[in-house]
């Protein structure tokens, strides 16, 4: 292209990628984030059908990622460029994406939008690996789901009996006065996360602890010595890659779960 035409484009690129006025410095004046809008804004210099990005702010503090997230979601919006981006962070990946796909070992464990992929798992893997989870080994007997020696209040009807992994995230339980089939524990750790109280809920004998979140409106509670509750949305697994039961309210029908197999 001419001279004037290649200095309009790279002029048009530093604004688009907010570095006007910073043209005449060398990378060692720039930050990450600036070096980082600069290599994008080289690759869109030859205007391309499709944007490859192989974990572009694996290098930068955790402040300048989201401030690079929103921009390149804003930067997407604009050019309508098809981008493929790489990340090992799960929040970059539901916040960036209007597809996600999730990979385990080199193949596809599921594909779908941002919602599905945390609301509908299909496989532990998934489950685990997006967003904050729960699993603990639970035992089917008459369609009611058993912790150890219990019930614990939920069912899977139809479903043959035997052992099974029920999986719940940490903020989809109900908490329950008393323990008339649920699930309770001592509290070993309490912290903050992002403005909620999460409690460390040791199950007792050789299980793992799990994690809940309070409700807001028992969050400033300072009684977290003894808790009850039961998983009010959750899955659960025979075995990797099936499901013996969808997520689901309780009081949900029987007839709402779904099955998979290989």
């Amino acid at each position: 292209p001419p001279a004037a035409e290649i200095r309009r484009r790279a002029t048009d690129l530093l604004e688009l990628v907010q570095l006007s006025g910073l043209e005449k410095r060398y990378p060692a004046q720039l930050s990450g984030g600036q070096r980082q809008r600069v290599a994008l804004a080289r690759a869109m210099a030859v205007e391309p059908n499709v944007l490859l990005l192989d974990e572009p702010f694996g290098a930068l503090d955790a402040q300048v990622r989201k401030e690079l997230r929103k921009w390149l979601r804003e930067i997407h919006d604009r050019t309508g460029h098809t981008t493929v981006f790489v990340t090992h962070d799960q929040e970059e990946a539901l916040e960036l994406a209007d597809r996600v796909v999730v990979m385990s070992k080199g193949a596809i464990e599921q594909v779908g939008t941002p919602d599905d992929i945390y609301d509908h798992p299909v496989s532990p893997f998934v489950y685990g690996f997006i967003g904050q989870s729960n699993c603990i080994n639970v035992t089917l007997s008459s369609g009611e789901i058993w912790f150890e020696d219990r019930p614990i209040g939920l069912r899977a009807a139809n479903e043959p009996d035997g052992a099974a992994t029920l999986y719940f995230r940490p903020h989809d339980i109900e908490l329950i006065d008393g323990c008339g089939g649920c699930l309770a524990g001592l509290v070993t750790a309490s912290r903050r996360v992002a403005g909620t109280r999460h409690l460390e809920i040791d199950l007792g004998r050789t299980h793992p602890p799990v994690e809940i979140e309070l409700p807001p409106e028992r969050a400033s509670s300072t009684d977290h010595t003894r808790v009850a509750f039961r998983p009010t949305k959750w899955k659960l697994f025979r075995k990797e890659g099936d499901i013996a039961a969808a997520p689901q309210p309780v009081e949900e029908p029987a007839s709402q779960l779904a099955r998979t197999g290989t």
